[in-house]
């Protein structure tokens, strides 16, 4: 008789598999009374306020710092409670600039699935509510933002929330953050992909009905809080014999950037003023063109079909059987309607633009005029 093998002595010598019990059927508790309106299980609480914890400002500010030119983008961690979406924790996506579109989509796809799952593995919060987006001099109107928004708005609660960091304001000592989600027309028109002139006139769509903002605001720690404070107040010196001019220092001296009366950003602002003026007018060309091609070939289908109305007349007048109809669309291949959402974004970077420079340009003047104040000049 052979030996039994490894696996078989192994089996023999375990107790015999019992069967499992019959799971009992699981029970929930009810929701309390009290939270029955803070804990939205349906998503119908519409969203009133978006609170940005002090670490993700941190990571946006840092990662906007380090980033290439305006591309730095990341998703944001939280959950939504009482119509207050609470933004707790965020990371940053990579860019690949150098790749192409599918490589690159697939391998942000790939990273953002192991970060989400390295931070459920450690407790973290990988409740995606929204992503954020650097920009400059506050124009934030562009198609991959739209693309990326309505995709979120479809698919997390409450539709999730873009965060806009402008870095040249942070650049003047002003960080900027806005929070915004697509309006319901605009939705609606997004998933018929109808921006024609008609339907934008049906949903009474603008460049500034695109986006709707919400409320933010900062939480930050009690403990952190404190910490800055102390931080910021001024100590004396342990040496008896500092220099009157350190005597007291602060381990955060004060910044005086907003002082500044030179013009720094007035001349790439102007510069990026006429360079969205001159995309919108050769976008304007271009609309121009297709619709000027849309008429020539309208025409050109109802000349051929009121002459062939005028032979099928003459031939009923000899006698003669009518023509039969032909299909009109294919014999003239009509172009539909251009899109005017591009068009609309580009207003809407101008319109960036030219806010950008009026408070750049105000701020100048008032501090112009207080140092010619201050001098007595």
């Amino acid at each position: 008789m052979a030996a039994p093998s490894m696996a078989a002595a192994l089996a023999a010598s375990l107790p015999a598999p019992q069967a499992a019990p019959t799971p009992a059927a699981p029970t929930y508790e009810a929701i309390p009374a009290s939270m029955s309106k803070a804990i939205d299980i349906e998503a119908e609480i519409p969203l009133t306020c978006v609170q940005l914890d002090g670490i993700v400002i941190t990571k946006i500010l840092k990662h906007s710092r380090e980033a290439f030119s305006t591309t730095a983008h990341g998703l944001l961690l939280g959950l939504d409670l009482d119509g207050i979406l609470e933004v707790s924790n965020s990371f940053a996506l990579p860019n690949h600039h150098n790749d192409d579109d599918e490589k690159a989509t697939k391998s942000i796809a790939r990273y953002q699935q192991s970060m989400l799952r390295s931070l459920k593995e450690v407790q973290g919060d990988d409740n995606v509510v929204g992503f954020y987006q650097a920009t400059s001099l506050g124009a934030f109107f562009n198609q991959s933002l739209i693309d990326t928004q309505a995709i979120h708005q479809d698919r997390l609660r409450h539709g999730g929330v873009v965060i806009v960091h402008d870095i040249s304001q942070t650049a003047r000592g002003n960080a900027s953050f806005r929070a915004f989600k697509l309006t319901p027309a605009f939705m609606d028109a997004y998933r018929r992909a109808n921006f024609s002139t008609a339907g934008l006139i049906s949903h009474r769509l603008t460049f500034s009905s695109i986006l709707e903002e919400i409320p933010l605001r900062v939480r930050t720690n009690a403990l952190l809080s404190s910490y800055l404070n102390t931080l910021a107040i001024p100590s004396t010196s342990t040496f008896s014999d500092a220099h009157p001019g350190v005597a007291t220092t602060s381990a955060l001296p004060p910044s005086y950037s907003v002082l500044d009366i030179g013009n720094v950003g007035l001349t790439k602002n102007l510069e990026q003023v006429a360079e969205a003026i001159d995309n919108y007018r050769t976008e304007e060309g271009n609309v121009a063109y297709l619709s000027r091609q849309i008429a020539r070939e309208k025409l050109r289908a109802e000349t051929y079909v009121a002459k062939r109305k005028e032979e099928n007349a003459r031939r009923v007048a000899q006698g003669l059987n009518a023509l039969p109809e032909e299909d009109v669309s294919r014999l003239f291949r009509i172009p539909p309607e251009p899109s005017r959402l591009e068009s609309m974004l580009l207003l809407g970077q101008v319109d960036a633009y030219a806010k950008s420079l009026e408070g750049i340009a105000g701020a100048g003047l008032v501090k112009m005029y207080a140092a010619k104040a201050s001098s007595g000049v």
